[in-house]
C-alpha cells in the first residue's frame, strides 16, 4: 500500500474513535525517516488507548499491516505508531501544545485529512447485509 493511502486509512481509523484535530503533514523530501505524519489529539488516557488500538487493530485486520514499532505510553500522553512510511502521533492536547510538531515541521505541506474511497463517514464495518423482507 502506498504511503498516501496508508495515512488516509490511519486517519479514518482514528476518526472512527473520535480523535480530535487531525493534521497530516507531508514530510517527503524533508525527512529521511518517513513520508507522512498523522497527528491527532485524544482527550484522556482511555481515549488515547482507544484511538491507538483502533489504528493498529484495523490495519492488522483489514490490510495485514503491523507497525514497525510503537513507542511512548498512554500515561505520558503521547504514543507514536511507526509504519515506516507513515508515523502516527496520538497525543493529549497538553503534549501536543508543548511539542508543537506542526511548527517544528512547519516547512511540510499539510494534506487535507480524508478517508480512502469506499470508507465514507457513514460506512459500517463488517455488518452483515440483511436480505429484504417480502
Amino acid at each position: 500500500m502506498d504511503a498516501k493511502k496508508m495515512v488516509q486509512y490511519c486517519f479514518a481509523y482514528a476518526d472512527d474513535r473520535k480523535a480530535e484535530n487531525p493534521t497530516i503533514l507531508d514530510v517527503q523530501g524533508l525527512s529521511t525517516v518517513t513520508d507522512y505524519f498523522l497527528i491527532v489529539t485524544g482527550s484522556s488516557q482511555p481515549h488515547l488507548r482507544a484511538v491507538a488500538n483502533e489504528i493498529v487493530d484495523e490495519n492488522k485486520k483489514h490490510h495485514e499491516i503491523r507497525p514497525h514499532n510503537i513507542d511512548g505510553s498512554f500515561g505520558t500522553g503521547w504514543v507514536v505508531i511507526d509504519y515506516h512510511s507513515v508515523i502516527v502521533h496520538v497525543m493529549t492536547e497538553q503534549m501536543r501544545d508543548r511539542y508543537d510538531l506542526e511548527s517544528l515541521w512547519g516547512d511540510a505541506p499539510k494534506v487535507k485529512p480524508r478517508r480512502p474511497r469506499g470508507m465514507g463517514k457513514g460506512a459500517v464495518k463488517n455488518r452483515p447485509v440483511e436480505s429484504p423482507r417480502s
